[in-house]
């Protein structure tokens, strides 16, 4: 089994959430549709700009502590790295 920690935005790339699942495809489908009723649905943050997988729930889990603690600064070098026009990766899921 796969875990994804991932980072979703809101349209003007102003607001950054990042959580773990996995079932990347479901997850962010349920963002999408605003069934999740927290933080994303509030900011309207729907859009996938980062995901790293691994086979290691715990580690999936501590990666996640890791980034959510990180600086605005640090979290955007982090999308950029591999993402650098912010494109949603949902459709290439």
């Amino acid at each position: 089994m796969y875990y994804y920690v991932y980072v979703l935005t809101n349209q003007k790339n102003k607001t950054l959430y990042v959580g773990v699942t996995n079932d990347l495809v479901k997850r962010v489908y349920e963002h999408k549709q605003k069934f999740v009723d927290d933080f994303t649905k509030k900011y309207c943050v729907d859009k996938l700009v980062y995901y790293e997988t691994t086979n290691d729930v715990i580690s999936a889990i501590e990666r996640e502590k890791q980034i959510k603690k990180w600086n605005r600064a640090w979290k955007i070098r982090l999308i950029k790295k591999v993402n650098p026009d912010w494109a949603d990766l949902y459709d290439s899921l």
